[in-house]
């Protein structure tokens, strides 16, 4: 498996160490990913060392950051989610994607990579019931932060964290989302910013310290549509 050893040799380079059978599942997961994406649309990055920098390390940044039951909104392809549930096996992961083909790939790769810490789920977020049922809430290339802010807050146990990918351009969102984390029970913990090949990103984590008023998260695309 030369690939799982490129694979197991770039997390090496980020500082990263990972076992054999953690980047095998890596090489399966990417062959999986570019066989569907010929069916329908999962990502724009193919290449296999785009696809293991942007996405599986990516997503891996984070990793130690995480505890208990996770919630992973608007999964998509599995990122994080899929990469934190390979990762750490100590987790209790759930997927939660609106678009039923996301949900019936990612029930298949669970089944692939013999993963038994994740399920997926097929609902949209507002009318998702679990609410404050989670340690850790995560989201990664879904949505701004006013609207993030209300897709995963509401979510979050009271002293459990909405952990959030974003790029380099985030001081802006952070700034415009105030009254949202405020509003919805969230604290600004932490931000790291961290570089991938001169490509800047950051992690933002949002502590939960209040609960969130019960009609959120709103319907009819109203998170989008017209942000706190």
């Amino acid at each position: 498996m030369q690939n799982a050893e490129t694979i197991k040799q770039t997390f090496l380079k980020h500082r990263m160490k990972i076992s054999q059978k953690q980047a095998e599942k890596f090489e399966k997961y990417y062959q999986f990913l570019i066989e569907e994406n010929k069916k329908f649309n999962l990502t724009a990055i193919t290449e296999f060392e785009d696809v293991v920098l942007k996405h599986f390390i990516d997503s891996a940044v984070a990793v130690g950051k995480f505890k208990g039951k996770v919630l992973d909104v608007g999964s998509g392809a599995g990122f994080p989610g899929i990469v934190l549930a390979i990762l750490r096996d100590d987790l209790q992961i759930t997927l939660l994607d609106s678009l039923n083909k996301r949900v019936n790939f990612l029930n298949s790769l669970i089944k692939l990579l013999e993963l038994k810490n994740v399920k997926a789920v097929h609902a949209r977020i507002e009318d998702f019931e679990e609410k404050q049922a989670f340690d850790c809430v995560t989201a990664r290339a879904v949505a701004n932060m006013q609207t993030l802010s209300e897709y995963l807050l509401p979510f979050v146990k009271i002293g459990g964290k909405a952990i959030i990918y974003k790029g380099a351009e985030f001081f802006e969102e952070l700034e415009n989302a105030q009254n949202a984390i405020k509003t919805l029970g969230g604290q600004l913990e932490e931000i790291e910013r961290y570089n991938l090949n001169d490509m800047m990103r950051a992690i933002i984590v949002l502590r939960k310290v209040g609960s969130a008023p019960s009609k959120f998260p709103r319907g009819g695309n109203l998170p989008r549509k017209n942000p706190l």
